[in-house]
């Protein structure tokens, strides 16, 4: 595969690679590393990537892997989960900063949730994977994607509600 034949394959997912990856670790500039990490490793593999049916599949199950692998190094005690992936289309100050609020409080509420759930409700609410995508990247069955995916959006509107009820806690 040609340099450019490679980019026309690769470059259309880069973000999701991106935003997986800023999930999983602690900042921009560490999710910047391991996604281009992952992009050299693809490349390595250039002359093999016609053996894959679906490079962003493995892609993504190659930025998981990598990022997962860096949280359980010795450097992991810097990390921490993050995600930012918020824009505003021309609404009020009022409704901007109320949605910034409630994404902050979701952003929050995700950390807490097991590993599982979190990397679910990553791929399925903010990457738009579907269930089957999901359970390949995951090694999961698509009805305990389902299962894990429920159980994630309850906890986070319980979560929710218990804080718009009670106020900030």
């Amino acid at each position: 595969m040609t340099q450019g034949e490679f980019l026309d394959v690769v470059m259309p997912f880069k973000d999701k690679l991106y935003r997986l990856a800023k999930r999983l670790l602690v900042s921009r500039e560490e999710a910047e590393d391991a996604t281009q990490e992952v992009l050299m490793k693809l490349w390595n593999k250039n002359s093999d990537m016609s053996e894959y049916r679906n490079v962003e599949a493995f892609a993504m199950t190659m930025t998981k892997n990598f990022c997962l692998d860096k949280l359980k190094s010795k450097h992991a005690s810097n990390l921490k989960l993050v995600h930012s992936n918020y824009a505003a289309t021309g609404s009020s100050l009022q409704q901007q900063v109320e949605a910034i609020d409630s994404l902050s409080w979701v952003e929050r509420i995700m950390e807490e949730l097991p590993e599982q759930q979190k990397l679910v409700m990553q791929l399925r609410d903010v990457e738009e994977y579907d269930f089957e995508e999901i359970a390949t990247l995951l090694n999961m069955k698509p009805n305990t994607v389902r299962v894990s995916l429920s159980r994630a959006r309850k906890a986070v509107r319980e979560k929710l509600l218990e804080k718009h009820k009670y106020g900030i806690g």
